[in-house]
């Protein structure tokens, strides 16, 4: 039998028969597997459907002030990531070795190689990054897709244009810090009262929900510490947003999630809840911090991720509108 891997309320019942709930996703999934999925036994896209041409039309009215956020960070060989991930940047000049050129009107040029892990810097995790036990968003078994030369189904590719109402959290004003403390969690208390103060009146289907957390003043200050802990969404947060049915949950964080883990939680389980169980994708390292002193809580958020066949994350730099 097959589990509806993003439908959580099927899973309920499933974990009633196992001691700790928060470690029995993976036996919940063996248990039951049922293609009727809401978007189809066949859907790579996940909640993203939930973003309309009403939806897109409706989150471009939040523009009111005409100003764009560029919310990528640099990405470097300096730039921290989970191990053992790294990153280095190559230019070369082909053919134009002792000072030699290209034709009569002597052209030259640069360009330039990348040796590294995608998963680096800005970046977002697609359906196919994150499963539990082998078994991925819909029902698809890593054996079945997962090869060395590209994901044969839930790739970057098929991430649709994105353009939809975006919702910025400033935890560090909700915690009255300019950075919150690593293992701070957010669950549904902090993010309904960070909207409270904020004046945020709803979180919609669709949406696009980032933190801030002042985490990234970290960079190039003190690596070790940004890259080995975190605040962030917690378990019982991350299957509240799930309810509301967002489309993608973000950071100003390398892992979005509270690292230590919290008490009795799994290994990256909020990545589980949100990934497999309901296709709702990841934005990591997200560059907030002049949207914060502008107040701009809502916005048009919008990106376009590379389309490298296959791939199982992108490098990006999505653009918020106010």
């Amino acid at each position: 039998m097959k589990l509806a891997l993003h439908r959580p309320a099927r899973l309920l019942a499933a974990c009633a028969v196992v001691a700790v709930c928060g470690a029995s996703a993976a036996v919940a999934q063996q248990q039951r597997c049922v293609t009727d999925s809401k978007f189809g036994p066949n859907d790579e896209v996940g909640n993203l459907n939930h973003v309309t041409p009403a939806k897109t039309l409706a989150a471009s009215k939040l523009v009111t002030r005409g100003k764009a956020y560029r919310l990528g960070i640099e990405t470097n060989k300096d730039t921290p990531a989970f191990p053992p991930r790294t990153f280095s940047l190559t230019i070369v000049q082909p053919g134009q070795t002792a000072g030699a050129s290209l034709g009569p009107t002597k052209t030259t040029y640069n360009d330039d190689i990348i040796a590294g892990w995608v998963g680096i810097g800005s970046q977002l995790d697609g359906l196919g990054h994150i499963g539990i036990d082998s078994l991925y968003y819909n029902c698809n078994k890593a054996a079945e897709f997962a090869m060395t030369d590209g994901l044969k189904k839930l790739g970057i590719e098929k991430v649709p244009a994105i353009a939809t109402r975006g919702v910025l959290l400033d935890m560090a004003g909700y915690f009255k810090t300019d950075m919150v403390k690593e293992g701070t969690a957010f669950n549904r208390a902090e993010i309904e009262g960070a909207m409270k103060r904020q004046g945020v009146k709803s979180i919609e289907k669709g949406d696009v929900v980032l933190f801030y957390t002042g985490w990234t003043k970290l960079i190039g200050k003190d690596n070790k510490r940004y890259g080995s802990v975190e605040p962030g969404l917690g378990v019982e947060g991350a299957k509240y947003l799930a309810s509301l049915e967002v489309a993608m949950v973000g950071a100003d964080t390398w892992g979005l999630e509270v690292i230590p883990f919290a008490k009795d939680k799994g290994v990256f389980e909020v990545h589980q809840i949100l990934l497999p169980l309901n296709g709702i994708y990841i934005l990591e390292n997200m560059n907030t911090e002049e949207m914060v002193k502008d107040q701009a809580w809502e916005f048009l958020f919008t990106l376009g991720p590379s389309r490298i066949t296959g791939a199982v994350q992108a490098i990006i730099n999505p653009i918020a509108i106010k």
